[in-house]
């Protein structure tokens, strides 16, 4: 990956709001807590459902866009999960992307900043 596309990649960095999967309606998202996916480097994590995953990230380049695929280890309900995924900076208010559980279900996403509204939901 370029230098500039690496230096590019902070703008992916922070917390993002799930506001729609291909898998699951927005209240099955938000079941547990508001659903949210979280990039902090190298590592990073989210939840949606009453899943939580913890993420291993590589910056990548996807179609141009600046990207991070991942894998993930986490929890179902207190079951041990793990999967795979990426995400892609679509513009400055939307990251998509695709989550998939290993040896199970897989769904799209698309995530977008929080608002004050998300904050006073608990995140």
């Amino acid at each position: 990956m370029a230098k500039s596309a690496r230096k590019s990649m902070v703008r992916l960095t922070g917390r993002w709001r799930i506001v729609e999967m291909s898998g699951w309606d927005r209240d099955a998202i938000d079941l547990v807590e508001p659903g949210f996916i979280e990039f902090t480097g190298r590592t990073g994590q989210f939840g949606f459902i009453a899943v939580r995953g913890w993420l291993d990230c590589r910056p990548v380049e996807r179609g141009g866009q600046i990207s991070v695929e991942f894998t993930w280890e986490g929890v179902d309900e207190g079951d041990q999960v793990s999967g795979r995924g990426w995400a892609s900076l679509a513009d400055d208010e939307t990251v998509d992307g695709h989550l998939y559980f290993h040896n199970g279900d897989d769904s799209s996403f698309r995530a977008k900043p929080f608002t004050a509204d998300d904050r006073a939901e608990g995140l």
